[in-house]
């Protein structure tokens, strides 16, 4: 009888785990960057700059973004110390986060399934799956891998997939 009634009460725990999965807003189309003057971050030499209207937390993002630009990809990075020599996608991703004010400390890539709100954010957006983790910044994709260029947290113009990732975006950007 108590191992039924153990069974009945971590029942709505499991339902509500298939639930929260399931009620994600998954990434259908791939991110792609076309820049649109005041709506988008444009990148020069490889640093980004923020359309003047863009909110103070996009700019600091966008700034901390900068600020990793020459850093390699390091396994583990950015999660022991804040500022590190190096970084992996959730350390770099929290970073720009963190600098920007939205999170304190730092977040492992799958408790970016519920970081904030579902779907795609207005400024930011966070596109998570098991294992990986990156960002879009005012339009612009910061990311440790995929397609376009060096190793290491980097902004890229080039074209990922989005498929297989959750959309998640801070409250109110």
């Amino acid at each position: 009888m108590k191992t039924f009634l153990l069974f009945l009460a971590t029942l709505p725990l499991l339902f509500g785990g298939f639930m929260s999965c399931a009620s994600q807003v998954k990434a259908r189309r791939p991110v792609s960057y076309h820049f649109e003057s005041g709506h988008t971050a444009m990148l020069k030499d490889g640093l980004a700059y923020a359309p003047r209207n863009a909110p103070s937390a996009v700019k600091r993002a966008i700034a901390a973004g900068n600020r990793l630009q020459s850093m390699p990809y390091k396994w583990g990075g950015g999660h022991a110390k804040l500022d590190d020599s190096g970084y992996d996608c959730s350390g770099s991703v929290s970073y720009v986060l963190r600098e920007a004010g939205l999170i304190d400390g730092c977040i492992p890539s799958k408790e970016f399934f519920n970081y904030g709100k579902k779907g795609e954010g207005k400024w930011i957006t966070i596109y998570a799956r098991n294992g990986h983790v990156f960002m879009t910044v005012a339009g612009l994709r910061f990311d440790t891998g995929g397609p376009g260029g060096e190793s290491g947290p980097r902004w890229k113009t080039a074209t990922r997939q989005g498929r297989g990732h959750v959309m998640r975006h801070p409250a109110w950007l």
